[in-house]
């Protein structure tokens, strides 16, 4: 059977949605009906889900993807065209056939098979930048719930945290087949070097702020995210950067001089866009493989950079379970010796409460 329509591929295609996933998207791996994976380029995470299995057709068809950080979604054509960058569908029909192991139309029939094939979005108002700039304007300044929830992280620092806003009900749906819910959440701006709202990162938050909220991925980022942070603190010739808001915001209770950046995860961290004035990066590592694959990358681009790179290992899984599980004085004495010297005087705060 010779297949000449994008339909035909694309319901094929779906047949084998698994297989598909685990060639293209080999970072990923399956949870229930899901495969998971960071983005459609293949970076390590659980922003895309792709459903392996379901109807041919409609809501919920099997092989159907959905980003939730970027609101892109597709097919496994669209998926196939993603992943490799390809631009003429005429090149991603040809994909699709040789991992499908079909036989080619005849040259003279190969223009049966072309369709425009756009760059899809969930937000028919615009970008996905454009939705997280709508929710950052609409979130409101800390306030309880919000502040209920980082007290029980320890994170009592206010001072510094205009990247932080709070919004009480907002939308979270777990995914495509699911229904909308509305929960309290703390809203993360992410920035460009020059300020500007490039996407927003949610956690969601329990109704008395003393935990993230029952939903099965309580944290979520949207937006224009590469290279991109939330960030604490004005940018100088010093910044200490991690991946996660409450690790970085851990330092911020002993070093609340010292400008930091979250980057959401290892793949955006070790993609993190260095400010011009930067002469030291500090990194604060994550003790697992993505993580030391982050500290590598760094560790190479500043050296081209002529950028000095010292990496910060907590005691326990990460910073923030050393200041809530050790305190503020053992936060201080572990960070005291992996610090350049001008900067123990500089940034390390003695603990004052």
């Amino acid at each position: 059977m010779t297949l000449h329509n994008a339909g035909d591929l694309a319901r094929r295609l779906a047949e084998n949605a698994e297989a598909v996933c685990r060639h293209y998207l080999s970072a990923g791996r399956r949870h229930g009906n899901y495969w998971l994976v960071g983005d459609v380029r293949n970076t390590p995470g659980r922003s895309l889900y792709v459903r392996l299995h379901g109807p041919s057709e409609g809501r919920g068809a099997a092989g159907r993807w959905t980003d939730a950080s970027t609101g892109e979604f597709g097919d496994q054509l669209d998926l196939i065209r993603e992943a490799l960058g390809l631009a003429d569908f005429r090149d991603v029909a040809d994909e699709a056939r040789s991992f499908l192991a079909l036989p080619h139309p005849e040259p003279d029939r190969a223009g049966d098979c072309l369709r425009t094939v756009p760059s899809r979005r969930a937000e028919t108002g615009g970008t996905s930048t454009d939705a997280a700039r709508r929710l950052w304007d609409a979130s409101r300044p800390l306030s309880g719930i919000a502040d209920v929830y980082l007290r029980s992280r320890d994170l009592a620092n206010r001072s510094g945290l205009a990247a932080l806003r709070f919004h009480l009900d907002c939308y979270y749906r777990a995914d495509a087949d699911s229904p909308t819910e509305t929960w309290p959440a703390l809203i993360a701006a992410v920035t460009d070097l020059a300020g500007s709202v490039t996407g927003v990162h949610r956690t969601w938050l329990a109704r008395d702020g003393k935990g993230k909220a029952p939903v099965a991925m309580p944290r979520r980022a949207m937006g224009d995210l590469l290279g991109h942070a939330v960030r604490f603190g004005a940018a100088s010739d010093v910044l200490a950067a991690g991946e996660g808001i409450e690790t970085v915001l851990s330092l911020h209770e002993v070093m609340p001089d010292l400008p930091l950046a979250a980057c959401l995860s290892s793949a955006h961290l070790a993609a993190m866009v260095f400010p011009p004035a930067l002469r030291r990066l500090y990194v604060l590592r994550d003790d697992d493989p993505a993580g030391d694959h982050a500290v590598a990358t760094l560790q190479d681009r500043t050296q081209e950079a002529g950028i000095e790179c010292l990496v910060l290992s907590p005691r326990l899984a990460d910073f923030n379970d050393d200041l809530r599980y050790l305190g503020r004085g053992a936060m201080r004495a572990i960070l005291h010796p992996q610090l350049a010297p001008q900067d123990v005087a500089r940034f390390l705060h003695p603990v004052t409460h």
